[in-house]
């Protein structure tokens, strides 16, 4: 072993042990507050609260085996189980946390100690339920047509009320949504685009093994094109296979080129990068790069680009893009997650502007990733309307 080596090696293990301390920090938390919630502090009877204990011990202790077997080993008994944990887990948390505040409130109301932590236990726990149940319905619900208007002043007359369709986050996964996925289709048909952009996390699993779930994807149909950019989840399951599938399936596979597409004597560029994470990934010649994407453009039209992160609008502000589509934050999923995916995009949902040109249009994504829930972050697809500044 060389010296440098030997140096690293030292690094390598300190990061190991501040990862692993913080996991088990992070869910000591997230299992400790609902355990403390709903069974410890309002002092129910021995047998109860033996119970309930062991169920959060158990839960606890078989969550990591779930989520490795499921997304580290491809098992989707697995990854349904751990997925489902992982998303009751957060609501319980999230709103024992605000049953703690209910519970001190209380007790400045002058409600005895354990009446409150009674009364607040069983309202963390009727909430969570009902959220849950209501956020199941709807993560697994056909999305919901979001349409929106987008003023574009570079834009030619010709391509005034020119229809766009985005869909984004798909995420087919361990739960088998093939019928989900073909009335998704029949959707986006029903809205007859011109346009229809697919802004990647297309799956959660290789092209293979997600082949019946992406199938109806090739009858989408669009007067002008249909294209389609990587996301970070394909760097998860063998990107390049998804690239291939999706022009098996007719699409436009946009790695850091563009097309020009022409309407009523107009044109109008359509762009598209690979994933900000493609570069790490490791696959020869992935990696973002707007500028080789718009390397032979007319500088004079305007510009539509897919990007599947917000933050990589930053690119597209240094580059004078008219437009950017992007999704990838799911509009938080799962209250009040959206405050965490803040602190690391610049957007989470709907039209936002940046710079003296530059528009992003950040979806909430058409399906889920993980846990099937979605608590007041509903899935969408978008129908953005484009207007002429003339």
């Amino acid at each position: 072993m060389t010296a440098g080596e030997a140096a690293v090696e030292p690094r390598r293990s300190s990061r190991a042990l501040f990862f692993v301390s913080a996991l088990v920090v992070v869910l000591a938390l997230l299992f400790g507050v609902p355990w403390w919630t709903l069974i410890a502090a309002p002092g129910w009877s021995t047998p109860v609260e033996v119970l309930g204990s062991v169920v959060f011990v158990v839960a606890l202790a078989a969550f990591p085996g779930f989520m490795f077997l499921g997304h580290g080993r491809g098992r989707d008994w697995a990854a349904r189980a751990g997925d489902v944990m992982l998303g009751v887990i957060w609501v319980l948390f999230t709103w024992s946390v605000l049953g703690t505040l209910l519970r001190g409130a209380l007790a400045l109301g002058g409600i005895d100690g354990q009446v409150g932590a009674r009364l607040a236990a069983g309202s963390v726990a009727a909430v969570s339920l009902l959220l849950l149940l209501y956020g199941y319905a709807e993560a697994m619900r056909v999305p919901r047509v979001r349409r929106v208007d987008v003023t574009i002043p570079r834009l030619g007359a010709g391509f005034d009320g020119t229809r766009v369709v985005l869909i984004t986050d798909t995420h087919y996964g361990p739960i088998n949504r093939a019928r989900w996925s073909a009335k998704v289709t029949d959707a986006v048909n029903a809205l007859e685009p011109d346009v229809v952009c697919h802004t990647g996390d297309i799956a959660d699993g290789t092209a293979e093994a997600r082949r019946e779930q992406s199938e109806p994807l090739g009858r989408i149909r669009a007067a002008l094109a249909r294209t389609y950019v990587t996301g970070n989840h394909e760097y998860y399951s063998q990107a390049q296979g998804w690239v291939e599938r999706m022009r098996e399936l007719g699409w436009e596979a946009l790695r850091n080129r563009h097309v020009v597409v022409e309407r009523g004597g107009d044109r109008l560029v359509v762009a598209g990068v690979d994933d900000v994470t493609a570069a790490g990934s490791g696959l020869p010649g992935h990696g973002e790069d707007l500028g080789a994407a718009l390397t032979g453009a007319d500088p004079a039209l305007p510009v539509l680009l897919l990007a599947h992160q917000p933050k990589q609008i930053r690119h597209a502000v240094e580059h004078g893009v008219d437009l950017q589509l992007s999704g990838h934050t799911h509009g938080g999923q799962i209250w009040p997650f959206h405050y965490l995916v803040r602190v690391d995009q610049p957007a989470v949902a709907g039209l936002s502007r940046h710079g003296e040109r530059t528009q992003l249009y950040t979806s909430r994504g058409t399906g889920f990733w993980g846990p099937p829930f979605r608590v007041f972050a509903p899935s969408e697809i978008t129908l953005l309307t484009l207007r002429s500044g003339n």
